[in-house]
């Protein structure tokens, strides 16, 4: 079985505890690799490394057009092994190996893109107006940064903090979710061998209520970039404002998928299907409400439920497999109990509606029907392949259903119509508006959870801002010094 200690300034050390975490594959139910669990004296030997790095190391010497060369040659490193990454991660995680290999193909983008903004970073000259002084800012990193990530996309996530806060010239700490490390631990290998100084990047293991909290108020620590649920939001909100650290915050969602009676039915279909079943429903964005106009109600559903029914589920390392296994076993049960609430409700189960006999963690992709936005299945996240339909009359109404909700992470609009999709785009209250498609994705263009769905910005330019602070200088250049006694105003 594969054993993995943490990577610490450069080295590969095993945990202060001297004890290990089963990692396992969710599609057998059986441990396949042994994770380190970290604890409080780990992290502040990472928090040491990555501040050393930082303040002394070769790294704050190096340019930023060296620091972007780095990136690019990582996100080589990582394109010529996707195809390992992706299988470790299937093994991990149990989501299918499409997905996983279609994503760690795509990761090494983030690191060309990032490397290439590296060196774009400028501050400004101002034209003061106070005669004979030069005033000018630099954009300057933070310094050391934590990373927090869950599950369900382990090195996606990670590189949405990880490309832009290593361009910013910061350092890093990582902690990966315990249920799934094996591949940021394979990852830290890549970039030790692409060249990066010891302890600018490091990654410590384990539960997070042993290191976590060490790592979040680590007075060293100048950020924490999080992403998960709600309620591992807020502490580390809270742990992080003890010392008033800066964070981003990248929570869940209860996203709309919003299918108009002038949709192409068989395009929202599609659709919807990807929005909730693709990932098993493991994904914060996933459309789990889908509101269908009345108009076409019957008909949709005719259609949507005919293809979710040809749903294949099984290992996801096959080609043909459509649904894998839940991750975790707590996620698992916790999926079966939001069934049983919607159930107890009064929501109609018109699909699945149980768990899978597999031999894994497997629930059958569920579709309720009857929902009303009130209802717990409507407002709290699920995070599994379990479907709320709800009916709506007009485009207000659409609109009013969609934004009434605690989040607003993402939004999905049918429509052929340009007005419709523009006016309802404006109007409704996410991030991410996807119109006539649904979880597309790129490093170019920001995300940006609204109300309870996170604070900050991931990928685009905007990403790089979340790892620099801005420092303005005044340079006196008259020959005389101004009375000091009296402020220049």
């Amino acid at each position: 079985m594969q054993t993995y200690d943490m990577y610490i300034g450069g080295e590969w050390v095993p945990p202060a505890s001297g004890t290990y975490l089963d990692s396992i594959d969710p599609y057998t139910g059986k441990a396949w690799a042994r994770i380190a669990r970290g604890n409080a004296e780990d992290a502040d030997r990472a928090v040491e490394a990555a501040h050393k790095a930082f303040s002394d190391g070769p790294w704050s010497k190096l340019t930023a057009t060296q620091r972007g060369a780095l990136l690019r040659k990582l996100g080589d490193l990582l394109a010529a092994n996707a195809r390992r990454l992706a299988e470790i991660e299937v093994r991990d995680n149990g989501k299918l190996m499409a997905e996983m290999f279609a994503q760690a193909s795509y990761i090494p983008q983030w690191y060309y893109y990032f490397g290439g903004l590296a060196d774009k970073i400028q501050g400004a000259v101002i034209p003061i107006d106070k005669p004979g002084v030069l005033n000018y800012t630099r954009r300057e990193p933070l310094g050391v940064v934590v990373g927090i990530t869950p599950w369900n996309s382990p090195l996606l996530l990670a590189t949405n903090k990880i490309a832009p806060a290593l361009a910013a010239g910061c350092t890093l700490v990582m902690k990966p979710s315990e249920y799934t490390s094996a591949s940021l631990l394979e990852f830290a290998k890549l970039v030790e061998e692409a060249g990066f100084p010891p302890g600018v990047f490091n990654v410590v293991t384990g539960l997070g209520a042993e290191i976590g909290d060490r790592l979040t108020t680590h007075p060293r620590v100048a950020k924490i970039a999080f992403t998960g649920g709600e309620i591992g939001g807020k502490a580390v909100y809270q742990s992080a404002a003890r010392n008033l650290k800066k964070v981003s915050l990248e929570l869940g969602g209860k996203s709309p998928n919003i299918v108009f009676d002038d949709a192409n039915l068989n395009n929202a279909v599609n659709g919807a299907i990807s929005g909730i079943f693709a990932a098993s429903g493991q994904t914060c964005i996933a459309g789990s409400r889908l509101l269908v106009q009345e108009t076409i109600y019957d008909q949709f559903m005719e259609k949507l439920l005919a293809l979710a029914r040809t749903a294949q589920m099984g290992d996801p390392s096959r080609s043909d497999t459509q649904v894998g296994p839940v991750t975790t076993k707590p996620q698992y049960d916790k999926i079966l109990d939001y069934i049983a609430i919607a159930k107890s409700e009064g929501a109609t189960c018109v699909l699945g509606g149980k768990a899978a006999d597999r031999g894994g963690w497997f629930v059958e992709p569920t579709i309720f029907t009857g929902v009303t936005n009130d209802m717990r299945i409507a407002q709290e996240e699920v995070f599994g392949p379990v479907l709320s339909v709800i009916k709506f009359k007009d485009e207000d109404e659409a609109v009013a259903i969609a934004n009434d909700v605690l989040y607003g992470l993402a939004a999905g609009v049918w429509t052929q119509s340009i007005a419709r999709a523009i006016n309802v785009s404006d109007r409704l209250q996410a991030g991410v508006i996807w119109v006539n498609t649904y979880r597309s994705v790129s490093y170019s263009s920001p995300v940006n959870g609204h109300k309870m769905s996170g604070i900050g910005a991931e990928n685009g330019i905007e990403a790089i801002d979340e790892y620099l602070q801005t420092k303005s200088i005044w340079i006196n250049t008259a020959s005389e010094v101004p009375n000091p006694f009296i402020m220049r105003i």
